[in-house]
């Protein structure tokens, strides 16, 4: 990847080279966009050995997957950089200068936001260490390698409760941790839920848990108390990393993990020029929703600047101006029909 940009100007700025900013990057490439993505190079997934539920690349790597991904977005002309975007101002006239933390600045037409999320874990000692690992989250990306063994589930208020309902479709050992809330806490509709599901419930606080041979072995209670378990399920708190989107004005929407910003279903937010697509518009946004989303951002964006140039020539035309950019816009505007 390389480490300098190489022009001024671009039509597409992507910041974030995780799956949903290059798939993007890959339908702009591919209809002839200027297109340059600005990697900070800090997937959400990065942790995780392998990754699920994407068909045809089930079980790969992360690190291998998007390396694939650069290599395809690089043959259609896509050029991505590491670095970092510190600012994006409005230069009046609906485009962008971006500036970057490596001191390079470069003006976009627009931008697609794909900078993700951050996972904040309870500081439990063990907990960062094994997240991944046999320290989990979703029973869709991980559940399936643990099924049928013993599954601990931090409590977090209703996010526990879901998660471990949905892992005890995978294993009949399911224990669900209360990690110091008060079992008077629980809504009489939970304690219902866990019982017809069949998950234990433990009272007490969680202060680490216990490794064997670089493995999972149980969990620690205070007092001393150890749970024999082969994973644990943590539902994080999800922090988007939107303070871009949030600069430029971006309206935000509550949803049951927090606000995040607020997108229509092509990607786009509430200012004009931008789109937000991935984990920063959402926690559920995995690596194929993710594809997915960015597939649809490339394709809206790359028609809303046709059309722009196209209706930008009509004007010029209209008054007797021609321009060779405008004789191109029209004959791309012909080749796609």
């Amino acid at each position: 990847m390389e480490t300098q940009i190489k022009r001024n100007a671009y039509e597409v700025v992507v910041v974030g080279g995780g799956t949903a900013g290059l798939t993007a990057a890959l339908i702009l490439g591919r209809s002839r966009r200027s297109v340059l993505v600005v990697d900070a190079g800090e997937p959400r997934n990065a942790p995780a050995a392998h990754m699920h539920g994407f068909p045809s690349r089930d079980g790969m790597p992360p690190a291998e997957f998007l390396a694939e991904v650069r290599r395809e977005v690089t043959g259609y002309g896509v050029e991505l950089v590491r670095d970092r975007v510190t600012a994006a101002e409005p230069d009046g006239d609906g485009e962008f200068e971006v500036t970057l933390e490596g001191g390079g600045r470069v003006h976009a037409r627009r931008l697609i936001v794909a900078t993700g999320l951050v996972d904040e874990l309870p500081d439990i000692p063990g907990i960062a260490e094994r997240w991944g690992a046999d320290v989990i989250h979703c029973p869709f990306c991980h559940g399936y390698e643990f099924r049928d063994q013993p599954v601990g589930v931090l409590y977090r208020k209703a996010a526990g409760i879901h998660q471990a309902v949905l892992f005890s479709a995978l294993s009949s050992d399911v224990t669900l941790f209360l990690d110091g809330t008060d079992e008077d806490e629980l809504p009489d509709e939970h304690w219902q839920t866990l019982a017809v599901a069949g998950v234990a419930v433990v009272s007490g606080k969680v202060d680490g848990i216990e490794v064997t041979d670089d493995r999972l072995t149980g969990v620690h209670l205070e007092g001393g108390r150890v749970f024999p378990r082969s994973v644990l399920v943590v539902p994080p708190v999800m922090s988007p990393r939107d303070t871009l989107l949030t600069s430029l004005g971006a309206r935000t929407k509550d949803t049951p993990a927090g606000p995040f910003v607020d997108v229509d279903p092509t990607g786009q937010t509430s200012v004009p020029g931008i789109w937000a697509v991935g984990n920063a518009t959402g926690p559920a946004e995995q690596v194929v929703n993710a594809a997915s989303a960015g597939y649809r951002a490339g394709v809206a964006l790359h028609a809303q600047l046709l059309q722009s140039d196209l209706d930008r020539e009509a004007e010029r035309r209209r008054a007797g101006v021609f321009s060779p950019e405008g004789e191109r816009a029209v004959a791309r505007a012909r080749a796609a029909v």
